[in-house]
Parts: structure tokens; C-alpha cells; sequence
């Protein structure tokens, strides 16, 4: 192999493997999206989750890219970015088997934090890596790269729950064989505890590549340089470049250096550092606020909703998440052409349309339910309720005598603890919605108890709902929507999906790392990701009671107006930083320059 060939491999291998730390990010995001309807079928009967818990194991990868991100920049300040590229990677693929093999809510619970953890470890740790190997002039598209391997790990999760989804669809089909009603629900209840399982199984394999392929990576040269290793640095820039470049740019970052050690001095809070770190956690936090993860990881849930079937659902889960790697391509593309501010503008705009657009077909089809919470509070004996949801009740209730499929929702709360149930006339084997005060308060953990008696636990009492008389606080029965309906809404999201990956998708990590300056960037870059996976926890937090109690159009609406203020923040706030030095980005805001 010729000399200059050498760094255009040692490139290569280098983009490949951090775009690898990419698609375990997407896989992060969107394998949930797959598995939940069968963990919801499963779970909740066999373990009693609440829908709360369910929200809970949704927004646990969330939770832990919080916790990891509070340690990411300082960890890899300590061990390298290369190490702790590594641990990503281990972790992620030791969650793997804790989830598949969890028999109850706390190992689940437990291996979706590591997963978090592993995501946010990646989610600062990469870009910091790329924006610390690449040069100026290909940093755009080096970084993009992280993103669009990120969207094809969305696929790979979509492609792994439609797979599944025919599986379920094939033992449903089976199942009506069955004479008996009992069998039936057992045979399909095994087919959907096998589809989460499988599901979560399937993503072994690229966590022990990404994890394996670090290994023979080189280190940052500008963490080596920090640490007084020349020769090193020199090493690793020579793996990349060839030697007249790698020289030339180890004088430059030599140069920088010694000034990065006067300003050291400066004041944290000076408009150097204050107004760029201000400006990356504001675009970070609007980039979760638009609810694209929550879209992502509940699309299935969604389509069902909207109107539609089964397989159909997550066969437009797939088609969004290839949409959403084809544009990312299309940024990739443009992000050093049209520059950073002008994508976001274009796709922060154009995802404040979808969402309103998404929020307009939700509210006319959630308009025409009706409230039956009375009727429902009448059948309730000794503090429980037991339904089955099928036409008779329907028609019991005032509803559907023409035989079209329809459903119910029910809110219901023991005092201070709630929960959301919903259960639709046309599911094959459908379980009946049944609920106890056992089922729906939690106990608080060791670690509860010691936070209440702090009075910082922020969670239900358990105390106050020992007596507490069950409420059935709305039952909304409403047609299910057409599958035209439901293809109107995917329309919507797949615009909105498409928006996000031409702007924020692909810019939010370049603003991570290009506006951050050299003396905070690993701390404040784990600062801004911490910023961003908080408001993006909080939301799927919340996500399944909130449109349990208030519906779907409630939640696109408030996404979209979030999503305003990041279009005026774009548009009005953010500086242009494409064909810009790291140094020449730190110097624009030590000027005064906006």
C-alpha cells in the first residue's frame, strides 16, 4: 500500500467506526419503537406495569444518557476518547442480554439505563473525537457521517420490528385456529414475549464490532497533545494525513496551545464562553423538544392509533426511518455548501408545519369521542374493574351499533397514582382491560423511601392511595380511525422526519462541537448533551399518560410550538460556522461578533 494511500484508509476505517457509535445511537432510539406494542401486550399482564412504567422503560435510554452525560466529557478527559469510545460500546452490549432475559421490571428497567448510559457516552464522546481529528474543510461532512449511520441504526431497528411483526401477524393467524379462546390468547401472548425478546437479540452483533473496532483506533492527537505527548500526537495525525500535513498541522495545534494555557485565566463567565455554551444547549434542547425521539421510539404506537393496522404500521415505521437516512444523505451533502444556519432555519420551519399538520388530523379524529367515565365508575365493585372490550360493551355503552370497529380509553387514578389503559373491538385475542389497586400502585424502592424522607421524592405516595377509592377520571369511546386517515398522518410525520434530518439532525452535533471552545468543550459539550437528553427524557417520560388524558393532538401542538422558538432562535441567534477553524469559531465570539 503507497504512503498516500495509507491515510485515506486510516480515514476511512476511522469515519466507519464512528459512524458504527452512530448506529448503536439509532439503535438506541428506535429499537423500543418495534418492541413496544408486544412488551405492552406482554408486560402488563404478566408483570402488571403501568402505563406510567411503560413510559418509564421507554425513557430509561433517555435517563441514562442524562446520567452518563453529567461524566462523559470529564471521563473522557480522564481515560481518552478512544477508551471511552470502548466502554460505549461494552455497554451497550452487555445491556443487550439484560433486557432479552428479563423476567420482571427492574432488570429491564436496568438494561435499558445501560443502553442510555452507552448512548450518552456516544452522543459526546464521537463528535468530540471527529471534530478533533478532521480538518476544517471536511469536519461538516466528517461529522454528518456520525448522523447518517445513526439514521441507518434506525432502519436496522425498524427492519428488526417489522421482521418481527409478521412473525406476531403469522402465529395471529395461527392462533384463530384454535377452538379454544383461552389457547388462542396463549399461543399469541407467547408469540409477542418471543417478538421483544428476538427483537433486542438481533442488535448483539454491531455493539461487538463498534466495541472490537475501537480497540484499533488512534487516540485523539489533540488529547495526547494536552497531555505533553508529542510524539504520539505526531503518530496519530500521520495515520490520517500525509506527513508535510500532519507536520504542519501539529505546529498549528502547538501554537494554539500555549495561548489556550494564558486564557485558562480568563473568567468562565466571560462572553467567550458564556454566549456559545448558552447558544449549544439552547439549540440542543430544541432539537428534543421538536419530539422527534418520541416520534421515533412511539411511531408504531402512533400509525395504530391513527388508524393504521398491525403490520401496516411498521411497515411506514421502516419506510420513515430510510426516509430519514436519505436526507441525512442529502445533508451530508449540503451541510459544507449551504452552511450550518440555513439548514436549520429550513428544517426547523418545515417541522413546525408537519407538526401542526399531525396535530390538525388528530384532533378530528379525537373529536368525535364521547365520555362515558359514569358508566364505567357504575361497574366498578370492591375498588376494581374488570372489562372486555368487544362490541356488546360498546354497544352497552350508547356506541357503534353498526358494527364498526371502535375503542376505548380509560384514565383512572387510586389517589395521587394513575394509569392509561386503552383496548380497540377488532384486536385478535385482546385481553380485558382489568385493574386493582395492586396493579397500579407501586411501592416506593429503598432508594424512594430515603428521598421521601428527604421530601425530595417527587413521585406518588403509596401512603395516600392505601384508602384512596379507584376514580375512573375519563373513558372516551371513539371510532378507530380509517386507514386513509392513518396514511394522512404518517404523510405528516414523514415530513416532519424529513425536515429534521436535512437541519437539526445533522447540525445539532456540528453546534456540539463547533461552538463549544477549547477550554470548556469536553465539559460543556456533556453539559449540553446532559441539557438535551433531560427535556427529550422528560417528554417520553410523559408521553403515553399525556395523550391517554389530553389525546394526541395535544402533544403534536405542544411540540410545535417548541419547535417555533427554535426556528426564531436559527434564524435570529445562531452564527454561521461553516469553513471555520475550531480557533477561528472561538475567536469570532471573543471578538463580540455575532
Amino acid at each position: 500500500m503507497t504512503v498516500e494511500a495509507k491515510p485515506v484508509w486510516a480515514m476511512r476505517y476511522l469515519l466507519f467506526i464512528a459512524g458504527l457509535g452512530g448506529l448503536l445511537y439509532g439503535i438506541d432510539v428506535g429499537i423500543i419503537a418495534g418492541a413496544l406494542p408486544y412488551l405492552e401486550s406482554t408486560a402488563s399482564v404478566a408483570w402488571k406495569l403501568s402505563a406510567q412504567q411503560l413510559s418509564f422503560i421507554v425513557a430509561a435510554v433517555l435517563l441514562g444518557s442524562v446520567l452518563s452525560s453529567l461524566f462523559a466529557g470529564a471521563l473522557a478527559d480522564l481515560i481518552g476518547r478512544r477508551w471511552a469510545m470502548f466502554l460505549s460500546g461494552a455497554l451497550f452490549t452487555l445491556s443487550i442480554p439484560v433486557i432479552a432475559l428479563a423476567e420482571g421490571y427492574t432488570p429491564l428497567l436496568l438494561g435499558r439505563l445501560l443502553q442510555g448510559i452507552s448512548g450518552g457516552l456516544i452522543g459526546v464522546v464521537i463528535p468530540l473525537y471527529l471534530a478533533e481529528c478532521l480538518g476544517a474543510d471536511n469536519r461538516g461532512r466528517g461529522t454528518a457521517m456520525f448522523q447518517l449511520l445513526l439514521t441507518i441504526g434506525l432502519v436496522v431497528a425498524a427492519l428488526i420490528g417489522l421482521y418481527q411483526a409478521q412473525s406476531v401477524e403469522s402465529a395471529s393467524v395461527a392462533a384463530r385456529q384454535l377452538a379454544d379462546t383461552s389457547a388462542q390468547q396463549a399461543a399469541l401472548f407467547a408469540a409477542k414475549d418471543q417478538a421483544w425478546r428476538s427483537i433486542f437479540w438481533m442488535c448483539l452483533t454491531p455493539g461487538l464490532v463498534f466495541s472490537a473496532g475501537c480497540l484499533l483506533l488512534a487516540e485523539s492527537p489533540r488529547w495526547l497533545l494536552s497531555r505533553g505527548r508529542v510524539d504520539a500526537a505526531r503518530a496519530a495525525l500521520l495515520r490520517t494525513r500525509k506527513p508535510e500535513v500532519a507536520e504542519a498541522e501539529l505546529r498549528e495545534m502547538q501554537q494554539v496551545a500555549d495561548p489556550a494555557k494564558a486564557a485558562a485565566k480568563d473568567a468562565l463567565l466571560s462572553r467567550r464562553y458564556v454566549l456559545p455554551f448558552l447558544l449549544a444547549c439552547l439549540v440542543l434542547a430544541c432539537t428534543q423538544a421538536t419530539g422527534i425521539n418520541s416520534v421515533l421510539a412511539y411511531v408504531v404506537n402512533i400509525l395504530n392509533q391513527a388508524g393504521l393496522p398491525g403490520s401496516v404500521a411498521n411497515q411506514a415505521d421502516v419506510a420513515i426511518k430510510l426516509l430519514n437516512a436519505l436526507m441525512t444523505v442529502v445533508a451530508v451533502l449540503l451541510v459544507d455548501r449551504k452552511g450550518r444556519k440555513f439548514l436549520l432555519m429550513l428544517g426547523s420551519g418545515g417541522i413546525v408545519l408537519s407538526l401542526v399538520t399531525a396535530g390538525l388530523l388528530f384532533r378530528q379524529a379525537e373529536s368525535g369521542r364521547v365520555d362515558v367515565a359514569p358508566a364505567v365508575q357504575a361497574r366498578v365493585q370492591g375498588e376494581a374493574l374488570a372489562l372486555t372490550v368487544d362490541a356488546t360493551l360498546i354497544q352497552q355503552f350508547g356506541r357503534a351499533a353498526d358494527g364498526s370497529a371502535q375503542q376505548l380509553t380509560l384514565s383512572y387514578s387510586y389517589g395521587p397514582f394513575t394509569n392509561v389503559q386503552s383496548r380497540r373491538t377488532d384486536e385478535a385475542g385482546g385481553t380485558p382491560i382489568r385493574i386493582s389497586r395492586e396493579d397500579t400502585v407501586q411501592a416506593d424502592s429503598v432508594i424512594g423511601t430515603f428521598f421521601r424522607r428527604l421530601h425530595l421524592n417527587p413521585f406518588a405516595d403509596p401512603a395516600a392511595a392505601t384508602n384512596a377509592p379507584l376514580k375512573i377520571e375519563q373513558a372516551l369511546i371513539g371510532p378507530v380511525p380509517s386507514e386513509n386517515h392513518g396514511w394522512a398522518v404518517a404523510a405528516a410525520i414523514f415530513a416532519m422526519v424529513a425536515f429534521f434530518a436535512v437541519g437539526p439532525g445533522v447540525c445539532v452535533w456540528l453546534a456540539l462541537s463547533e461552538l463549544m471552545p477549547t477550554r470548556i468543550r469536553s465539559n460543556g459539550m456533556s453539559i449540553a448533551l446532559l441539557i438535551n437528553q433531560f427535556v427529550s427524557t422528560v417528554i417520553a417520560a410523559v408521553f403515553l399518560p399525556t395523550v391517554g388524558q389530553h389525546g394526541y393532538a395535544a402533544m403534536f401542538f405542544f411540540w410545535a410550538g417548541c419547535t417555533l422558538v427554535y426556528f426564531l432562535a436559527a434564524s435570529f441567534l445562531l452564527p454561521e460556522t461553516k469553513g471555520k477553524t475550531l480557533e477561528e469559531i472561538e475567536g469570532h465570539f471573543a471578538g463580540g461578533r455575532a
